[in-house]
């Protein structure tokens, strides 16, 4: 194939990258600890945590792991919290343990959650207190799932007085932890002091090792664990820190993390930023956006990554415009479109312009970005990342020329070995040449820059969050009143997509507000659907009998 985009890459990023430099990530880890030592790593909520306090306590929650619980390479471990400062902590812990890391979204109903430790075979998770009462809900309804659970309050990482007021206050004055009891919960500082006196044993990693299941959904919306391995995590972390050698240095940078670590996104991202020793800026709440934008002040910020609704939220916030952004250098946007507008404004009023990314989570996720000299938004995904192969294919699989839509397919050491003990799903992405299938309808310009058209799966993106419509349907299905429904998205200016469900009622009386009152108790927030049709005819359909969504997308609604 003709690699067009590397003759437009900007001076100095290499056509190819040294994937062999680091044998897994616990490496790079032990790499940016030693280089960076005196250096801030984290900091949340006004409270700091150095490379070096990063290895020690790290090294003493992956000794527990190996002494305490008995842990051995190869076995999952949960973490389920927001941005916290124990969450590297946990994460690093984890992988120098040898052990995969299986990140939880905290927002997750009890089906999700129930799923997910199922299915990844945790033995033991990391959880939020402020969430315990979801996972007590699994645990009571799963008695022999066997799973050692260690819980954290917010503050357990902040200096002893902020800790213990920060944990009154979450508790007690805001409320935020709902009542939970499970049976032998341990404390995660309880298990750092225990660790310090542990001998941390090593345990040989290399690039064919497991890092992390990732977890994301697929055509049957049921979640399904990308399998990234260390060579998978390497090879993107190097890859990317190729594309922005020319603008970042090492040890001076500010990063500021918006968004979760639990999604893939911002974890290689942080990732990244640890391998060349900036200031992490792990914010918790970014919707609570007076307490976002003081932290924004409180910090010199150089680069800062998001999605486009945050990006416009910001804009909104009348106190975005005393925020000090001389230093800024990098603004980056992935998981879902960036909207021209949102672009436009953006730049009017940093005069930084958003550089956006594409990717997957079966990408570890980053596979193409826009190059960070470029003046104004482009409007497209971008070139490849160096080691990356980037192709549009028509259904059989055959390369089609430039300019002409097909589907986007990615090929590089970057991608997934494939979903955890689903290989009939693996083969659907996959091409006989192993070309991941990204689902996504694009074509490539004259230039090498992708742009997306259009997504051939039927996904949902909120937020930057994947909803798959048959997960809605599978919820709204399970309410006695309903016969038929079909969950689709729908533009919205906030949040790129929301869903719509269409629904063809068997009881009359069946209202929305119940309906909406059942998806709760089913779906994560982002999930549940802000726009409910009612309508009295069966919805169009196939002569096989499956619901025509598309039809239902590009069709005006009918009077019910």
């Amino acid at each position: 194939m003709d690699k067009l985009w590397l003759k437009n890459y900007p001076p100095g990023i290499p056509a190819e990258v040294d994937v062999h430099e680091f044998s897994s990530v616990r490496e790079v880890l032990r790499s940016s600890c030693e280089r960076f030592a005196s250096l801030p790593a984290y900091s949340n909520m006004g409270a700091a945590m150095s490379y070096a306090e990063l290895d020690q306590h790290s090294r003493d929650f992956a000794a527990y792991l190996q002494n305490s619980l008995g842990l051995h390479k190869g076995d999952r471990v949960a973490i389920m919290m927001p941005n916290l400062l124990q969450y590297p902590v946990a994460l690093f812990g984890v992988l120098r343990a040898g052990l995969v890391v299986v990140n939880v979204n905290p927002q997750y109903t009890v089906p999700e959650l129930e799923h997910q430790l199922k299915d990844s075979g945790a033995v033991a998770i990391v959880v939020l207190e402020n969430f315990a009462h979801t996972l007590q809900e699994v645990l009571e309804k799963n008695p022999a799932l066997k799973l050692t659970v260690i819980t954290t309050e917010v503050g357990d990482m902040f200096p002893v007085v902020k800790e213990l007021l920060t944990n009154v206050v979450v508790k007690y004055v805001k409320h935020m932890v709902p009542e939970w009891k499970i049976a032998g919960a341990i404390e995660f500082n309880a298990t750092l002091r225990e660790g310090r006196g542990q001998t941390l044993h090593h345990v040989p990693l290399s690039h064919s090792d497991i890092a992390f299941l990732q977890y994301t959904g697929g055509t049957t919306g049921v979640a399904k664990g990308a399998v990234l391995s260390h060579g998978n995590m390497v090879a993107n972390l190097q890859q990317v820190g190729a594309w922005i050698a020319r603008d970042l240095l090492d040890g001076k940078e500010i990063f500021v993390c918006p968004l979760p670590l639990y999604h893939v996104y911002a974890l290689n991202s942080s990732l990244v930023f640890m391998k060349i020793g900036a200031h992490n800026v792990l914010i918790t709440n970014p919707r609570d956006m007076h307490a976002f934008i003081h932290d924004l002040k409180k910090h010199k910020l150089t680069v800062m990554i998001g999605v486009n609704t945050l990006y416009r939220a910001l804009l909104d916030a009348p106190e975005f415009s005393e925020v000090d952004l001389h230093s800024l250098k990098v603004v980056n946007a992935g998981g879902m479109a960036v909207q021209r507008v949102v672009a436009e404004r953006w730049k009017a009023a940093t005069g930084v312009p958003i550089i956006e990314a594409y990717g997957l989570t079966e990408t570890s996720p980053g596979a193409i970005c826009n190059p960070l000299n470029i003046v104004d938004w482009t409007g497209t995904i971008g070139m490849p990342f160096p080691s990356t192969e980037a192709a549009v294919l028509d259904d059989d699989g055959r390369e089609l020329p430039v300019g002409e839509v097909g589907e986007i397919c990615i090929r590089g050491p970057q991608v997934m070995t494939g979903y955890w003990n689903r290989p009939d799903e693996t083969a659907k992405v996959f091409t006989a040449d192993g070309w991941l299938r990204t689902g996504d309808m694009g074509f490539m310009d004259e230039r090498g820059y992708f742009k997306i058209t259009d997504r051939k799966k039927d996904m949902i993106i909120v937020s930057g969050f994947k909803v798959f419509p048959n997960q809605i349907e599978d919820a709204v299905a399970m309410h006695p009143g309903v016969a038929e429904v079909a969950a689709i998205g729908v533009p919205d200016a906030k949040s790129g997509e929301i869903v719509k469900i269409i629904v063809v009622k068997i009881d009359p009386a069946l209202t929305e507000a119940a309906l909406l009152a059942h998806c709760r108790q089913h779906l994560t927030d982002y999930k549940i659907p802000k726009i409910v049709e009612f309508r009295t005819e069966p919805l169009p359909k196939t002569n096989l009998g499956k619901i025509l969504r598309r039809q239902l997308r590009d069709a005006p609604a009918p009077a019910s």
